[in-house]
Formats: C-alpha cells, sequence, structure tokens
C-alpha cells in the first residue's frame, strides 16, 4: 500500500472447518500474580483487530504482541453475526480506498482460505433491476464495477432465469466472484497463526481506562475490568468495533464520529425451499435511504437467509428486539446525528419498523425478486447488530478514520474509529493499511 495515501496525523480520515495452523497457545488469562508486559497491544478480538495483529507480527516478528479481547471467545459480535458475503468491490466510489481495499480483500480472502483449508463457496451473486426505474441506476452501477476492476457481466432475464431459476428481473450484474464463507472461522484462524507465531491472546479482558505508567519504556497502561488485569505496553493500536468511540474517549479522542447501533433481523427459508435460491440476490441500491434493503444470501451450512432490515439496537450488543441497556439507548438518541439522520430518512425508518412487527411486509419485499416465496416458506432468523459511525450532520460515515487521542501517548495509541463494511472482506487489506499507519507514527 503506498505511503502516499496515508498522511500522517494526528486525525487522519481517508476517503475513500477446521485448518492446518496448529497452535502453541490458545487463550492466555492474566495472572493477579505478576503484569505483561509487550511492545504492541492490540485491543479488540474482532476479525479487524485479529487481521491487524497478524500482519504486525509478521512484519516485525522480534516484537512482543498481544491481543486482549472482552468476551471469553474471539470473534462473536460483528464478525460473527455477519452474512458471510465475500463482496467483489461493486458499489463502492471508484479509486477509493473502501473500493480498492475490497477488490483486494477479496483475493487475498480466497488466497488466505486456500493456503488455510478453510471452506468456502463462490455462490456468485445478481444484483437485480425489477422495474424500469431501476435500470438506469444499475447500468451506473454497473459502469462503477468496471471502474472497479470487478469480474462483473450484464445479463438479461432470460440470462437471470439461467442463473437463478427462481428469480424474476429486467436486468442484473452478475459477479461470479462473489463468495460466502465464514467469517468467525477465518478470524479465529487469523488468532491461531498469530498465537503460532508467539504472540499472547488474553480473552476476558474488558479495558476500563488507558493511563500513563512509570515505566518509561512501556508507558501505556491497560487496566482491566478485573483488579488483577493489567497489561503495560509501548504501543497500543484499538480496533473497538462496537465500543470504538468509547474506547477512543478514554485517550482523549473526540466522541464523534459516533457509533450508532442498528440491528438487522433476517428471515431464514426453511430446508424444503432452498432450492428457490443457488447464489446471492440482491437488490439495485436506492440512493434515497442509507441501507442496501434485503435481499437473499445462501450460507456455508446450506441455510439461506433474507433479509436484513436496519433498526436502531437498544443496546450496543442488542441482538434481539427486547435488549435495552440504558446508557446505550439514551446515548444514540441524545446524539444529534441520528436525530438528523431519522428525519432525513424518516418515510424508509418507519417502513423498517413496521416489516420488523410485520413479517409479510418483509415477504413482499422479497418477493420482488421471487414471487413464489410465500410466509409459510419461512421462518424467524438470526440477528446482528452494526456498528454504524455516524457524524454530527446525520451522515454515515464510509470512510476510514484513524485517531491517536491526546498527551504524551498520543504518539503511542493508534485507534481504528472507522472500518466500514466490507470490513470483513476487507480484513487483510485493511490490516496492511492499519500496517502501514503503525509503521509511520510509531516509528518501528
Amino acid at each position: 500500500m503506498s505511503h502516499s495515501l496515508l498522511k500522517c496525523v494526528s486525525r487522519t480520515r481517508f476517503c475513500a472447518s477446521t485448518t492446518t495452523t496448529q497452535l502453541k497457545r490458545t487463550t492466555i488469562r492474566l495472572s493477579s500474580t505478576s503484569a505483561k508486559k509487550y511492545d504492541v497491544t492490540i485491543v479488540g478480538g474482532g476479525i479487524v483487530g485479529l487481521a491487524t495483529a497478524r500482519e504486525l507480527i509478521h512484519r516485525w516478528p522480534n516484537l512482543s504482541y498481544a491481543v486482549i479481547e472482552k468476551e471469553d471467545q474471539l470473534s462473536i459480535h460483528q464478525t460473527g453475526h455477519n452474512s458471510g458475503v465475500i463482496h467483489a468491490g461493486i458499489y463502492y466510489t471508484p479509486g477509493s480506498l473502501k473500493a480498492k481495499l475490497c477488490v483486494e480483500g477479496l483475493k487475498l480472502t480466497y488466497k488466505y482460505c486456500d493456503e488455510q483449508n478453510i471452506p468456502y463457496k463462490k455462490v456468485g451473486k445478481l444484483i437485480v433491476a425489477v422495474n424500469e426505474e431501476e435500470l438506469p441506476r444499475l447500468d451506473n452501477l454497473y459502469k462503477r464495477a468496471l471502474q472497479n476492476g470487478c469480474s462483473v457481466s450484464m445479463v438479461d432475464k432470460d440470462e437471470i432465469k439461467q442463473i437463478e431459476p427462481y428469480c424474476e428481473g429486467l436486468k442484473a450484474i452478475h459477479s461470479p466472484l462473489t463468495g460466502i464463507v465464514d467469517f468467525g472461522l477465518v478470524a479465529r484462524t487469523y488468532g491461531k497463526e498469530f498465537s503460532s507465531l508467539g504472540g499472547d491472546i488474553h480473552t476476558g479482558f474488558e479495558v476500563t481506562d488507558f493511563k500513563e505508567s512509570s515505566d518509561s519504556e512501556f508507558p501505556i497502561t491497560i487496566e482491566g475490568k478485573n483488579s488483577d488485569q493489567t497489561i503495560y505496553s509501548k504501543h497500543m493500536v484499538v480496533c473497538g468495533g462496537l465500543f470504538a468511540d468509547r474506547l477512543a474517549a478514554k485517550s482523549g479522542c473526540n466522541m464523534e464520529p459516533k457509533i450508532v447501533p442498528f440491528r438487522g433481523d433476517y428471515l431464514v427459508l426453511k430446508p424444503e425451499k432452498q432450492y428457490l435460491v443457488k447464489g446471492n440476490i440482491y437488490p439495485v441500491p436506492d440512493p434515497r435511504f442509507p441501507f442496501l434493503g434485503v435481499h437473499y444470501t445462501p450460507r456455508m451450512d446450506g441455510s439461506v437467509w433474507l433479509g436484513p432490515n436496519a433498526v436502531l439496537a437498544f443496546r450496543r450488543e442488542g441482538y434481539k428486539f427486547f435488549d435495552f441497556n440504558l446508557k446505550d439507548f439514551t446515548e444514540a438518541i441524545a446524539f444529534r446525528g441520528l436525530r438528523k439522520l431519522v428525519a432525513k430518512n424518516l418515510t424508509a425508518g418507519v417502513g423498517e419498523l413496521y416489516r420488523v412487527a410485520n413479517r409479510s411486509a418483509q415477504v413482499k419485499q422479497l418477493q420482488r425478486f421471487i414471487p413464489e416465496l410465500t410466509n409459510n416458506d419461512v421462518t424467524k432468523g438470526p440477528s446482528g447488530v452494526r456498528a454504524q459511525p455516524l457524524d454530527g450532520n446525520g451522515n454515515l460515515v464510509d470512510d476510514f478514520v484513524f485517531d491517536s487521542g491526546t498527551g504524551s501517548l498520543g504518539k503511542r495509541m493508534l485507534h481504528v474509529r472507522s472500518a466500514p463494511s466490507p470490513a470483513a472482506t476487507s480484513s487483510m487489506a485493511i490490516a496492511q493499511m492499519v500496517a502501514d499507519e503503525v509503521k509511520m507514527r510509531f516509528q518501528l
């Protein structure tokens, strides 16, 4: 990755199965008798944090590293609840980092899965225009995909039927390289590789504070929720996901962009109806709305997810409708950026809430692509929560945002404030970019 893309300032926004790896150690909990010391500590055991840890230990193998994760397992939140799609980079602005990282990330993901014997399927994807109004947007999207270097073709209604026999549409973009994988498995494999190379992984470590220590060689003190949890580090990279803004604030960063959690609920095709879908079937994005809309997503286990919707979650890790956390909820609704987003998308928001309460309304949206689908063909499925960064004007932050914090420790800290979708597909490419930034900021 060219350093010309990375401007070293205190805050930088970039617009833009089983493996063969053997573990030397899996999970290392902190001892109450001694604190650990590391050259670089990565906070956050999601796919971006683990990919970053893996990249760093490959680049500078003589340094000591740790990953700390507040849960007892790695990658159980956004990474463990996503749709599992390996995206091709079709949607993103040509020339943007988002487009480049996704296209590169797809190649790196397939290569890594082959090397590590991680199963995946190249099931392909159709982005389908179902009416005349959507055709110009589809044509523009096709041009964008070609500019991004995606392997795509435009297909007519007869060719749609050859790819997806039960799908109806006037025209579609076909992306044969779009695939599916278990990204939780990919992330855990990053972790295993990191451990096998000598990195430590501490789970059950919830960060409560960052402080300056009296040790000039290891000046960062990372304190955990439990009294016996302390780590001293020379440098720190934070990939906090759903808590990125709060973790950044602990080292003096601005609270914006603010993380606002949006829950997405899926339906699932009943097993006897799985024949209706072979690959991914997506709508043509509507620029009036901030989110993509419902789609069909096959899974590695043979199931097919339908959805998701997009509604405000009342808890940052709230996967059920009635999951509620007072701090998370009041902080979200008090944020002016969320209020402005709601005001700009009031009709769409009401429609999403209606579809949450009325399954038949969500099925009706899905019937635009497969008319044969009925309410009796689906059951309630899983949910995920997306860590959506918002600015104060109610705009979705789709750029990569790095922060350092203030004070004497600022030059030793790197907060990954925003690593937007498709972060899972792009994880290895994002990790390379973060490592480049680490090299510049920490003088490694």
